[in-house]
């Protein structure tokens, strides 16, 4: 899969070998917010009464990500025990959902909902999908170039992120170069 993806369209996918083994489903995706990248996906059992594994899976064991499946080469793949996304987690990394998106000049953009993943060899958190501060539940996106810092309870983003918005992921490649040039510009 090339392009962008939210996170809450890869939760829940199966993981699958490409053998066609259905080993796991996504259960949740553990980010690396200062770096930008996708650590690892936590799992559960795939079935109406499985619950989590005691695994993860690395994201440098991901063959593929597609729509409807996340691909390895076979069982190996997976940790043997979950304490990749544990140490991290543990390590402050993690979840950004539900905290503030503010400009280093004090702007409030809103709340993230989701996250913005440009998928590929090397995913990376490309931008967020915020419910608009002062719009009701009005849902933008926003590209995330470099953010200023990151805490469970704010991401920090550049003056100008705020005027680079999207509607939808289908205009969200345009808002992401647009907020690159200018940036570019600015150093």
């Amino acid at each position: 899969m090339t392009g962008y993806v939210r996170a809450s369209e890869i939760a829940k996918l199966p993981v699958v070998t490409l053998g066609g083994e259905d080993v796991a489903q996504v259960k949740d995706i553990v980010f690396d917010t200062a770096r930008g990248t996708v650590r690892c996906f936590t799992l559960s059992g795939r079935g109406l009464l499985s619950g989590p594994l005691k695994q993860d899976l690395p994201w440098s064991k991901v063959h593929a990500l597609g729509p409807d499946a996340v691909m390895i080469r076979d069982e190996n793949a997976l940790a043997e025990d979950d304490q990749t996304s544990k140490d991290f987690t543990a390590s402050g990394g993690g979840n950004v959902l539900g905290a503030r998106a503010m400009t280093d000049g004090g702007t409030d953009l809103g709340k993230i909902v989701d996250v913005i993943i440009e998928a590929g060899r090397t995913p990376a958190v490309a931008g967020y999908e915020l419910e608009a501060a002062g719009r009701g539940r009005q849902r933008v996106l926003v590209p995330v170039v470099k953010p200023v810092a990151v805490s469970g309870e704010m991401v920090l983003v550049p003056d100008a992120t705020g005027e680079f918005t999207a509607g939808d992921l289908a205009g969200f490649p345009e808002a992401a170069r647009g907020l690159r040039t200018r940036l570019e510009g600015e150093t």
